[in-house]
């Protein structure tokens, strides 16, 4: 009588075991097991991180094994089961991998194909073809699109963090809970003490100094000794937490009538205005997309106000970037005064931090918010709905989007949904965020996702011109790498530009993705087909670097750089100045965030720093989705070039008092999960 060995591993995460009965059924091209129960008698089976073995005996060889079928039974009431993989040896010897890395929930079957990636085109039997049929129309009653606010790119359609697919919802929710993640935050940095005087003004601005967490040798506390410097001010631009707003000036705008006379002391090569223009050593920050965004108004007792600056900067003799004109309102005149370095220190320091709160507003929602978060979810959704587990292009994209869905789900339950925490400090709660993100969805492209194509879109592409730039360097050497092993994985599975063009299940997940997830906004430009590998590459590299590189540039410098509150004040509590000469330190001390606003946006940042427990690092992959050697072989290549970067980056860092590592490989997640 023929006998399989089947092998079934269990997850290690917390409760992946279960004690429900689990039976298993092996499909063959000419014969079906019978349904089995895995049960060793007097043995614990299916503990978290257990590797269970058992024998299957059949009366006839069931021909090449298709499918394995698992269900699962409740023993006493429904424990949910985590199951990594599954292997079968033949009667031949021959040995079967059946990748899972699912929950198995309730009284569910799962169905599993083999491990080799497999193109629709290239399924021949019948049985495969209807396996991913079901398993997308599974998919796709689970995953369904909604529109959160109007003109927003498409969200999961779940309320709330327990009514998302159990596969997809972290492991433990108390991880991603917002309110108790930064209560927590305020009592591990000793600031809880000031917030029963929520509402009162600080003394100084030494005072906020009573809440600053100093941590030897952090740029935070760098930033806290230099925030007013110039210097400090242009460096962000290239290498905060923002690093996407600065621009080549081409032509001063009419908006903003800088003049020569006005400027003439910040310049260092006896050039005029026009001829640094020229030269190409003006740059500038425009901030129009805050222009009428609503102001906080949820707190009626206290005030909030934004500006819409404009930021013209200067690249001196020594390469540094510096600010020399700063206009608080898109409109010129006479109660939009130009602030310049030689004004009133008070002025030029205020004008300045209206610039940092705007820059902050941008980045939370714009850069952080909509460009990472929300587009990885659109992704994301797509990917579960239009790619079955068999699809190399899912394999290759599923650790890229792990616990996307959730993050985004928990941030409207509890951050951004209305009365959320993103109301208590900042000054574009209460509706501006979402005026924000509506507006910035206008003038969303696709190929502003690409990296390089940002950066020279920009103008900021020349490292001679600007050789400090290190979120652009480092970000193209993690672009190059990415994309590399992309090429590497594409041209294993598709030997032709037609077989991509076959390929019904690409097609469909791009057209997913433009024709739903983005609404089929015409000026989003999204493809909705790819018609070579080329395309396919460039399409599947913008995910992951949007999900990896993109995020961790942007996330993990927020309490270097944002945890001294005036550096990045979340909202202004005084009206942007309309004439000079009015301003004092008192005036400036009163226009930051108050007591318990600023402990709230320290906690913020602080939790929104932090990286997930166990978490996966690019190049990571535990889970192994692939079982092919040469896509082995790919990520091996990939680790190590990877590794080489981490190094170099690692030795350019080596004694700088602001080291730039955010796009270290060693510090990017592989997914959009904090």
């Amino acid at each position: 009588m023929p006998s399989y060995t089947v092998t079934v591993a269990t997850g290690n995460q917390w409760f992946a075991g279960t004690d429900d009965y689990i039976y298993l059924t092996l499909v063959g091209t000419d014969h079906c097991s019978e349904k089995t129960l895995l049960d060793k008698p007097l043995y614990n089976d299916f503990e978290r991180g257990a590797v269970d073995s058992y024998e299957i005996k059949v009366a006839e060889d069931l021909g090449d094994i298709e499918l394995v079928k698992i269900e699962k039974k409740k023993y006493w009431m429904h424990d949910d089961w985590y199951c990594k993989y599954i292997t079968v040896k033949t009667p031949s010897g021959e040995y079967l991998e059946f990748p899972c890395f699912r929950w198995i929930v309730d009284d569910k079957e799962v169905i599993l194909r083999d491990g080799k990636a497999h193109l629709p085109q290239h399924d021949k039997t019948r049985i495969a073809r209807q396996h991913r049929r079901k398993e997308l129309e599974n998919r796709q009653k689970a995953f369904r699109w909604k529109e959160w606010h109007p003109g927003f790119p498409m969200s999961i359609d779940a309320k709330a963090h327990k009514e998302l697919p159990r596969d997809i919802q972290f492991d433990s929710e108390k991880g991603v809970d917002f309110a108790l993640n930064y209560s927590k935050a305020i009592e591990n940095l000793c600031v809880n003490q000031f917030m029963h005087m929520f509402q009162s003004s600080w003394g100084d601005l030494s005072d906020f100094e009573r809440i600053f967490m100093r941590i030897k040798n952090t740029i935070s506390e760098y930033v806290m000794q230099h925030w007013k410097e110039d210097f400090m001010f242009g460096y962000q631009f290239l290498n905060g937490c923002n690093p996407v707003m600065i621009q080549k000036c081409t032509k001063i705008p009419d908006k903003f009538p800088v003049t020569h006379e006005m400027v003439k002391d910040c310049l260092e090569r006896d050039l005029s205005l026009e001829n640094e223009l020229k030269a190409g050593n003006l740059f500038i920050a425009d901030y129009e997309i805050m222009d009428d965004i609503t102001a906080n108004a949820t707190d009626p007792c206290t005030l909030q106000y934004l500006a819409a600056p404009i930021c013209l900067m200067y690249k001196n003799i020594q390469n540094k970037i510096l600010p020399i004109a700063i206009q608080l309102s898109q409109t010129p005149g006479e109660n939009s005064p130009i602030f310049v370095p030689s004004d009133d220190e008070n002025d030029w320091l205020l004008a300045k931090i209206w610039v940092r709160s705007s820059d902050f507003h941008v980045h939370q929602t714009v850069t952080h918010l909509l460009r990472t978060h929300l587009i990885s979810e659109v992704f994301a959704i797509a990917i579960y709905r239009q790619l079955p587990a068999v699809h190399p292009v899912y394999k290759l994209l599923v650790p890229h989007v792990r616990f996307t869905i959730a993050i985004n789900t928990k941030a409207r339950e509890q951050l951004i949904c209305e009365c959320g925490l993103f109301d208590k400090a900042n000054g574009t709660g209460g509706g501006g965020h979402v005026e924000l993100v509506q507006k910035a969805m206008k003038t969303f492209t696709y190929k502003s996702l690409c990296f390089p194509e940002s950066i020279k879109a920009r103008g900021m592409d020349s490292k001679e011109e600007l050789p400090y730039y290190h979120y652009r360097d480092d970000g193209i050497r993690v672009w190059e790498i990415i994309k590399s092993f992309v090429e590497d994985v594409v041209n294993i599975y598709y030997d032709s530009d037609t077989t991509v063009l076959e390929d019904e299940e690409i097609q469909a997940f791009v057209k997913d993705v433009c024709s739903f997830g983005m609404q089929d906004f015409d000026y989003c430009e999204f493809p909705k087909s790819l018609q070579n590998r080329e395309q396919l590459v460039e399409y599947l590299t913008i995910i992951i670097f949007t999900a990896s590189a993109n995020h961790a540039a942007i996330n993990f410098g927020q309490y270097d750089w944002c945890s001294w509150i005036p550096n990045a004040p979340p909202t202004m509590r005084q009206p942007p100045p309309t004439k000079k000469g009015q301003v004092n330190v008192e005036y400036i001390v009163n226009s930051l965030p108050d007591r318990g606003r600023s402990c709230w946006h320290l906690g913020a940042v602080w939790a929104l720093s932090q990286f997930q427990e166990n978490e996966l690092f690019l190049g990571m992959y535990p889970d192994e989705y692939f079982i092919e050697k040469s896509v082995k072989t790919a990520m091996e290549t990939f680790r190590e070039k990877l590794k080489e970067l981490t190094q170099t980056i690692k030795n350019r860092n080596e004694g700088k008092k602001l080291p730039y590592y955010y796009l270290s490989p060693d510090r990017i997640p592989n997914s959009v999960a904090v």
